[in-house]
């Protein structure tokens, strides 16, 4: 009997939402463990055991524990190779992971929900300034990754060819927040052809932040 696999997460958390949509693809039986973020429930004594950040995700999974999301997507495809989130070949690979780097380090900036308790608590801004903020570089990473997909013969249905992969897999999250941020995605026309092509698979509709038990 394999090793219960556990996920300490947040619905709301993008780097969370990535890992669901891995594990669903790699159709994983997992548990989730929630940690209200913005209760700050990931600072307690008993998280941070698990993971010093005191960030989500955590996945403990082969009697291991595995922190950031990139990294555990990357592990769960390399112990559960099917179906394959990287292409075969190296410079597949390399392309695939640069769009999944733009997109989880460029349009979703490091830490954000800590920079945005900043941005409202010390500095005091309002929130329609704090969206701002937050628009501005989900659409600088945007504008970057859109001309990428656009000009390239590599893109095919999704992100790299017409299978699903890792780029995809951080792409929609991120497509969800702008939505959320109600950012206009009418200039981004190859991310929102992508992304819709991924929310319409099962394990990407199955894990949104609408559809998980912890939501409110």
């Amino acid at each position: 009997m394999s090793e219960p696999v556990t996920l300490h997460g947040y619905y709301r958390s993008s780097a969370s939402f990535r890992v669901r949509i891995a594990l669903n693809l790699k159709g994983a039986a997992y548990t989730t463990i929630p940690h209200h973020l913005r209760r700050g429930e990931q600072n307690q004594p008993d998280y941070r055991r698990i993971n010093p950040q005191g960030l989500v995700p955590a996945l403990e999974i082969d009697g291991k524990t595995f922190t950031q999301s990139l990294a555990i997507i990357e592990y769960l495809d390399e112990t559960r190779p099917e179906p394959p989130l990287l292409p075969g070949d190296a410079a597949g690979r390399a392309r695939v992971r640069a769009l999944a780097q733009i997109i989880a380090c460029d349009v979703h900036p490091i830490d954000n929900l800590r920079v945005l308790n900043y941005l409202r608590g010390p500095l005091g801004l309002p929130d329609e300034a704090v969206a701002r903020w937050y628009n501005h570089w989900i659409a600088e990473g945007f504008y970057a990754l859109e001309t990428a997909l656009s000009t390239s013969a590599e893109t095919g249905r999704f992100c790299h060819g017409d299978t699903v992969s890792l780029a995809d897999i951080c792409l929609v999250p991120q497509v969800i927040n702008a939505k959320t941020y109600a950012l206009d995605l009418s200039p981004f026309p190859t991310l929102k052809r992508i992304a819709d092509a991924a929310l319409a698979l099962t394990a990407f509709e199955q894990a949104l932040p609408a559809n998980q038990e912890d939501a409110e």
